[in-house]
C-alpha cells in the first residue's frame, strides 16, 4: 500500500471560541487531520492497523497530532477571557476591516449564531464581504453557518395524521421559524444565495443544529445543575413534557462541520440531530435518575419564567473536644457548598429512616406520583430494617446506656460497626458523591478509619506487600484538617462558654475532661488516624487555635480555604455573578453615602458647636469688660474728691485771671499770683492727662 501524502493544514476561523459550542467545536478540530474524515476506517482497519488506531484516536478527541491538522483562531466572547489552549490566535478586533483581513487568512469560516443572537449580523456581513472578495481568493473558502433547529418550530408535518414523518433537507425552503428565530431563517436564507454565485471560489453551507449538549451541557445545564446540587426532592418539568426535543451532542456537531470541510457536500443545508428523539419529560427523567434525587415534577409551563460546575470536594477535619470542628465545619460547608457530615445526625437520621420503614405505612394517593416505582425499588426489605434496628438497640443496652432513653441513641454507646456502615452509606449518597462533605470529627481511630475508607473487596496481602493500604477514592476524603491546642486552652474556652451553650451537651466539665483525656489517649498511639491518612499520602494540615486571637475562628475558617483552594462544584452562572457583583456596588454605594452623610452630619455639628462656644465666648467678654469700667469706675472716685476739693477752685481762679490779662507766660503769670508750684505741677500733670 503506497504511503499517503501528508495532509495540508488549514485554517479554520471560528467565532466565540471561549463559548459552549466554541470549546467543543474548537477543541475537537484541533485534534482532527484535515482530510481524515475522507478514509474508510472499516476498510483500512485489518490493512494499516497503526493509521487505523491513530485515525480513530483522533475522531474521538485523542492526543493531537502534530502535522495536517486545522489550525483554529477566531474571536473571543469576552474581552478578559484567556485564549483556550486549542486555538492558534485569537482576535480582539476593533474594526470590520481588521476583521476581514483576518477571514480571508482562513480556508473554513464557522459562525455560530445558536447562542448569542447579536452575532447574526456579523455573521451575515462576514458572509456578503467574503462573497465580495471571492474573485481575489487563489483556493476556495468554504463559510459554514451553524444555525439552530428552531427555524423549523412552526413548520407544518408532512402528514397531519402521522406527525412523527421526519422532513428531508430539500423542506427548509417550506420552513418557519418560531418567532423569535425569524433573524436566524433570514441569515440561513442569505448565506445560502451568496454560495451559488461561484462555488469554486466561495461555497456557502447552513447547519441547522439540534439543542447542543455534553462537555458542558450547554442547554441542560440547569436541570443537571438542580440534579447535581441535590437542592430540590425532584427536578422540573415545565409543560406535559411530551414535546420532543431535537438536540445533538457538541462532539458530533463537530463532527459533522468536520465532514463538510472535508466532503464539500452537494447539499448545502443540513440538519444535524441525533437519531433517537426524546420527549422533554423522558430527559429529565434520565438526568434526575442518574445524577439527581431520581425524581421529576410537571411544573406549568408559564412557571418557566419563573425560573431563575464538578468533582465533589472531601474534606475530614480532626481535634480535640472544644477546639472548634463543628464551627469550621459549618464555614467550610457555607463557603464550598458542601455537607455537613456529623455523625450524631448520620445515626439519628438512619435510625429514624429504619423507623419509618418498619412502621405501618398508609400511602396516600398524593404520594403516589409517576416515580413510585422508583421508590419502591430503593425501599429496603422490613424484616432486615426490624432486624437492624434490634441489633442497635442491643448494642447500646449491652454497652451500659440503659441510663438514657432508647429514642436518644446515644452515640458513645453505640459499636463501631453500625456507626461505620451508617457514615459509608452516607458518604455513598449522591449529594456527597456529586458536592462533596466535611466530615466532622470522626473517624477517631486508625482501625475506624481503615474500616471507613478501605475497599470493601481489599486483599489483605496486596495490602501488606504493597504498604499502603487501599482506600475507596469515591468516598475517601482529599483534605485533612487537624486542629490542635493545648488542654490548658481548651479547659478555658469552655469554661468561658455560657450556660446555655454548654447544657445538653458533651461540653459539662465531668464529660468534657473524660472525652478530651480520651482523646489524647487515641492520639498517643503509633497507630492514630493522622497515620493512616499519611499512608495513604494525603497529608493533614495541621492548625494550632491558640496561636490565633480567634474566637469566631474567622482566620483559621481562611487558613484553610487557601489550603485548599477555590470552590468545584457548580458555579455561579453570568447572571448571579453580574447580580451579587450588582449587589454588592450598591452596598459599597449606599455605604459609600451613609458615610458621606456621617462625614456631613459631623461637621455640621462641629459648626453648631463652634458658633455656640463663640457666641459664649462674646459673651463673656462683654462680662469682662463691663466688670473691668465698673472697677476702673469705683477706684477713679477719691482721685476725682481730691481734685474737686483741693485742685479745681485753685485752678479755676487762676485760669480766669490768665483770660483776663492773657499774659505771655501763662505758667510764670500764676506763680506771681502766689500759686503753689506744688499746685501748678499738679496742675500740669492735670492738662497733660487730659
Amino acid at each position: 500500500m503506497a504511503a499517503a501524502t501528508p495532509a495540508r493544514s488549514q485554517r479554520v476561523f471560528l467565532n466565540h471560541l471561549d463559548s459552549h459550542c466554541g470549546r467543543g467545536v474548537g477543541e475537537y478540530l484541533s485534534k482532527c487531520v484535515v482530510g481524515a474524515s475522507l478514509e474508510d476506517l472499516e476498510e483500512d482497519e485489518g490493512e494499516d492497523e497503526n493509521t487505523s488506531d491513530a485515525e480513530v484516536s483522533n475522531l474521538k478527541g485523542g492526543q493531537r497530532p502534530k502535522e495536517g491538522v486545522y489550525q483554529v483562531v477566531g474571536t473571543l466572547s469576552k474581552v478578559e477571557s484567556n485564549k483556550p489552549s486549542f486555538a492558534v490566535e485569537t482576535y480582539a478586533v476593533s474594526s470590520r476591516d481588521e476583521l476581514l483581513s483576518h477571514l480571508l487568512e482562513c480556508e473554513i469560516i464557522l459562525y455560530n449564531i445558536t447562542e448569542d443572537a447579536n452575532q447574526i449580523e456579523e455573521a451575515t456581513w462576514a458572509a456578503s464581504a467574503l462573497h465580495t472578495e471571492m474573485q481575489r481568493f487563489e483556493t476556495l473558502k468554504i463559510f459554514i453557518l451553524i444555525s439552530t433547529i428552531m427555524s423549523w418550530a412552526k413548520s407544518k408535518p408532512l402528514d397531519p395524521e402521522d406527525s412523527e414523518i421526519a422532513f428531508t433537507d430539500e423542506d427548509y425552503r417550506r420552513r418557519k421559524s418560531h418567532p423569535n428565530f425569524i433573524d436566524h431563517i433570514n441569515a440561513e436564507k442569505l448565506v445560502l444565495k451568496l454560495g451559488k454565485t461561484n462555488k469554486r471560489k466561495f461555497s456557502t453551507y447552513v447547519v441547522a443544529s439540534g439543542l447542543q449538549y455534553g462537555a458542558g451541557e450547554g442547554i441542560l445545564h440547569y436541570f443537571f445543575k438542580m440534579a447535581w446540587l441535590s437542592e430540590t426532592p425532584s427536578i422540573p418539568v415545565f409543560g406535559d413534557g411530551n414535546n420532543f426535543i431535537p438536540t445533538i451532542h457538541v462532539l458530533d456537531l463537530a463532527a459533522v462541520l468536520q465532514n463538510i470541510a472535508d466532503h464539500r457536500p452537494k447539499t448545502h443545508y443540513i440538519v444535524a440531530v441525533d437519531e433517537s428523539m426524546h420527549t422533554l419529560k423522558e430527559l429529565i427523567k434520565c438526568i434526575s435518575k442518574n445524577v439527581g434525587p431520581g425524581k421529576i415534577k410537571m411544573i406549568p409551563r408559564e412557571n418557566a419564567f419563573l425560573s431563575k460546575e464538578l468533582t465533589p470536594l472531601k474534606i475530614y477535619i480532626h481535634g480535640p473536644p472544644g477546639v472548634g470542628k463543628s464551627t469550621i465545619a459549618e464555614n467550610l460547608c457555607k463557603h464550598y457548598k458542601l455537607h455537613h457530615i456529623k455523625i450524631k445526625d448520620v445515626v439519628s437520621e438512619t435510625i429514624a429512616n429504619l423507623e419509618k420503614i418498619v412502621a405501618p405505612k398508609e400511602v396516600e394517593a398524593d404520594d403516589m406520583g409517576e416515580e413510585g416505582e422508583d421508590d419502591e425499588e430503593e425501599s429496603e426489605n422490613i424484616e432486615e430494617a426490624q432486624e437492624l434496628l434490634d441489633g442497635i438497640k442491643q448494642s447500646m443496652e449491652q454497652n451500659g446506656s440503659r441510663k438514657h432513653q432508647v429514642l436518644k441513641w446515644d452515640l458513645g454507646h453505640l459499636d463501631d460497626q453500625y456507626v461505620i456502615k451508617f457514615t459509608k452509606d452516607k458518604l455513598k449518597t449522591m449529594p456527597c458523591r456529586n458536592q462533596g462533605y466535611v466530615l466532622d470529627g470522626f473517624p477517631e481511630t486508625y482501625d475506624q478509619a481503615k474500616e471507613l475508607f478501605n475497599l470493601e473487596d481489599e486483599d489483605e496481602e496486596e495490602e501488606i506487600k504493597g504498604r499502603i493500604p487501599k482506600c475507596d477514592k469515591l468516598i475517601t476524603p482529599e483534605f485533612v484538617i487537624s486542629l490542635t491546642a493545648p488542654d490548658e486552652f481548651l479547659k478555658n474556652r469552655i469554661i468561658n462558654l455560657p450556660e446555655s451553650v454548654v447544657a445538653g451537651t458533651h461540653y459539662t466539665q465531668d464529660r468534657f475532661l473524660i472525652s478530651l483525656n480520651l482523646f489524647r489517649e487515641l492520639n498517643t498511639e503509633d497507630e492514630t488516624v493522622l497515620n493512616y491518612f499519611d499512608e495513604l499520602e494525603i497529608h493533614p494540615q495541621i492548625i494550632d487555635v491558640a496561636k490565633f486571637e480567634d474566637p469566631e475562628n474567622r482566620i483559621i475558617v481562611k487558613e484553610i480555604i487557601k489550603e485548599i483552594g477555590e470552590p468545584r462544584n457548580y458555579g455561579l452562572t453570568d447572571e448571579e455573578k453580574e447580580k451579587l457583583e450588582r449587589k454588592a456596588a450598591e452596598k459599597h454605594l449606599v455605604k459609600e453615602a451613609e458615610e458621606v452623610a456621617e462625614q456631613e452630619r459631623k461637621e455640621a455639628a462641629e459648626r453648631a458647636e463652634r458658633k455656640e462656644k463663640w457666641e459664649e465666648w462674646n459673651k463673656r467678654l462683654a462680662e469682662v469688660k463691663r466688670q473691668e469700667e465698673e472697677l476702673l469706675e469705683a477706684q477713679s472716685i477719691p482721685l476725682r474728691n481730691y481734685l474737686m476739693k483741693h485742685v479745681m477752685p485753685t485752678l479755676t481762679q487762676g485760669l480766669n485771671e490768665c483770660c483776663k490779662i492773657r499774659p505771655d507766660d501763662p505758667v510764670d503769670f500764676l506763680v506771681r499770683q502766689n500759686i503753689s508750684s506744688r499746685t501748678i505741677l499738679k496742675s500740669n500733670q492735670i492738662n497733660i492727662k487730659f
